[in-house]
């Protein structure tokens, strides 16, 4: 189902609103007008109605604004009235930044964003809030994450000051097919996909460490898919470059390309048969999804086009909790997701960073000598990222060594010195079994133990002949609620729709094309550069990071993290700023515009090729929340992507 709205979208939608009259808005009371909390539209001082929403507190603001509601908050049930506490004046972020004394949330799309925060304000914690996310992302982000994905999620809890880790990403299954390659380039759609994870990573947790019931924190997503959503530009951007994969089954033609044609922003699209998923998982939990009748159809479909899956991997599928990777920075505790996820190389390349003086220019954006060494970084790390990969259950990976303050500090020395055409990985094995750094200990970091070491070493170049992690799209999310526990998730069904198979109302993954030579095999997780990411200040949470992007995530992290916490910069400030990526085979040097003529000058003079590129979603859609030390929360969402932050 679907129809076009009888209104002209914005050029850029920045939440899933439906308007309201300003007869419809509850009168202010909550004091003056020099409040600043929420930075969306305008610069108006804001309180929270009983819906949930942050409006104006002055009355004269109802009258003289089109005043809107986000879609997934009125779906969600009703909440506490109050008034936001006096925050210093911030210049307005286009709604991409907002500011909270209790909880708060980012994502990837506003009406998920809003389902987070909607299930804080009732009661929820940040794990209630990260289930409730993850799900309407899998209905809004239709084109980058669903059901049919896998991801990855760490976990602070801030009673216990423990930290976990869970990996739920695409496996290969038992079919011994899995352990060769596939040389059908692309002709069988199914055999890109492997056993999704999602729905079983994210219950997991839910069960494990959420308040609220299953059947609340699916409430929004249900209810988004059963009544659907504001098509916005990026997502039909999406629908438009994927239009053969989308034609190729007539389920999601029919979805996606009604009467041929694809959905245009302003439309509203429906999506009945992944409610009716959404309704069984939250009835039946993760039995409901990978037993029965979905189960069987997702293999018979998988495999008449191809592929491998089947329904005993999807009633074996096993979620892997794990310990995170630890170092420090700057004072700081990083937590970083272990292989095969990529957050090795966001803390060794921050390390590195540090090391190397880059962390102390205080700009990128003016100092040319920083960026050119910050390139050298980037591709350090991305050849140490690309030659210790796998899964740690069947490969032996040094992901501790390569986090290892000696280890990157004995990288950063190659900074500055030869540039050749290819990084060659440095040999972390030596840092592999070193004590944890700093605070590390006590979270109990990702272990060199006895356990992981059953498989033969993995430190094999990069085979990349097969992979389309080059070419993957992903959605990131960050929570932070009101005592202090936060999530950092990252979620994918890898290329855009991922493998195009389409049943139940969603797409599988494209996640079994990213294994290559050295790490492919039966019954183990695909590699991946997903980088979920938590930044302890002592104790506390001071920043909940990540991003999507493929091979763009780790080094927009970096930037990202170095401004905000070495350069002190607003978070809506770092987020917006410009990036570069460079990669470790190539000295082509990707540059953002808004960087200065010197630090092109620089590049050159170093030996780079600087390309100037458009800003668009695949350089890094980064969404944080960062906590100031008095304890607010600022939530904020990458201009280069729908995302907003959402907070009560």
């Amino acid at each position: 189902m679907w129809w076009r709205s009888t209104e002209t979208a914005p050029p850029f939608r920045l939440f899933a609103w439906s308007s309201i009259s300003s007869g419809d808005l509850p009168n202010a009371s909550c004091g003056n007008c020099s409040r600043s909390s929420v930075h969306s539209f305008s610069t108006a001082p804001t309180r929270l109605t009983p819906e949930g929403l942050m409006l104006p507190t002055c009355p004269a603001l109802h009258r003289s604004a089109r005043t809107v509601a986000p879609m997934a908050i009125l779906l969600a049930g009703v909440l506490g009235t109050g008034c936001m506490r006096p925050s210093s004046a911030v210049a307005p972020m286009s709604g991409k930044r907002v500011e909270s004394d209790r909880g708060m949330v980012a994502a990837s799309h506003p009406d998920a964003a809003a389902a987070g925060a909607t299930i804080l304000a009732q009661g929820g914690n940040a794990v209630d809030a990260f289930a409730a996310t993850a799900f309407a992302l899998s209905v809004t982000d239709v084109s980058q994450t669903g059901l049919g994905g896998g991801g990855a999620m760490t976990f602070f809890n801030a009673k216990t000051k423990t930290v976990e880790h869970l990996s739920f990403y695409a496996r290969a299954g038992e079919d011994a097919a899995w352990a060769r390659a596939d040389t059908s380039r692309g002709r069988r759609p199914g055999r890109a996909a492997g056993t999704p994870g999602m729905v079983a990573g994210v219950l997991d947790a839910h069960t494990k460490w959420g308040k609220l019931t299953r059947a609340q924190v699916l409430a929004p997503a249900i209810a988004l898919a059963r009544d659907g959503f504001i098509v916005s530009p990026l997502l039909a951007r999406t629908i438009v470059s994927s239009r053969d994969k989308l034609m190729a089954d007539s389920l999601a033609a029919a979805r996606f390309m009604p009467r041929g044609e694809a959905l245009r922003p302003g439309d509203r699209l429906v999506q009945p048969e992944l409610a009716a998923t959404l309704q069984r998982i939250a009835s039946e939990g993760a039995t409901g999804f990978y037993n029965g009748g979905i189960a069987e159809r997702l293999s018979a479909k998988v495999k008449a086009q191809g592929g491998l899956i089947t329904v005993r991997d999807m009633n074996s599928y096993p979620v892997t909790a794990m310990r995170p990777l630890c170092t420090m920075w700057r004072g700081y505790t990083l937590l970083g997701a272990p292989p095969p996820m990529g957050g090795a190389a966001v803390l060794e390349m921050l390390q590195m960073a540090d090391a190397a003086g880059v962390a102390d220019a205080g700009s990128f954006t003016e100092n040319g000598a920083a960026v050119a060494k910050l390139a050298d970084i980037m591709r350090i790390g991305n050849a140490d990222a690309g030659a210790y990969r796998g899964d740690p259950a069947a490969l032996r990976v040094p992901a501790h060594g390569v986090v290892h303050p000696g280890f990157a500090r004995s990288r950063a020395g190659l900074v500055g010195g030869a540039l050749p055409d290819t990084v060659v990985a440095g040999n972390p094995w030596a840092f592999d079994t070193l004590a944890a750094a700093g605070n590390c200990g006590k979270y109990n970091p990702y272990p060199a133990s006895a356990v992981l070491r059953t498989g033969s070493a993995n430190s094999a170049p990069r085979d990349t002949t097969t992979a389309e992690e080059g070419q993957s799209f992903t959605s990131h999310l960050a929570v932070v609620d009101g005592d202090g526990s936060a999530v950092s998730a990252t979620t994918t069904v890898g290329v855009l729709f991922g493998s195009g198979v389409y049943t139940d109302g969603f797409f599988l993954n494209s996640g079994g094309s990213n294994f290559d030579a050295k790490t492919r095999g039966t019954n183990r997780y695909s590699n991946s550069t997903m980088a979920p990411t938590l930044i302890l200040d002592g104790d506390q949470v001071r920043l909940v990071v990540g991003a999507a992007g493929s091979q763009y995530i780790q080094p927009a992290i970096m930037q990202v993290a170095i401004r905000m916490l070495a350069f002190g910069e607003d978070p809506a400030v770092a987020l917006s700023a410009p990036r570069i990526h460079a990669s470790s085979t190539m000295k082509e040097v990707e540059v953002e515009p808004g960087f200065s003529t010197s630090v092109y000058q620089a590049l050159v003079t170093r030996g780079y090729s600087p390309a100037s590129r458009v800003r668009d979603i695949s350089f890094g859609g980064v969404h944080a929340v960062f906590v100031r030390k008095d304890g607010r929360r600022i939530g904020v969402a990458d201009p280069r992507r729908d995302g907003t932050a959402a907070g009560w």
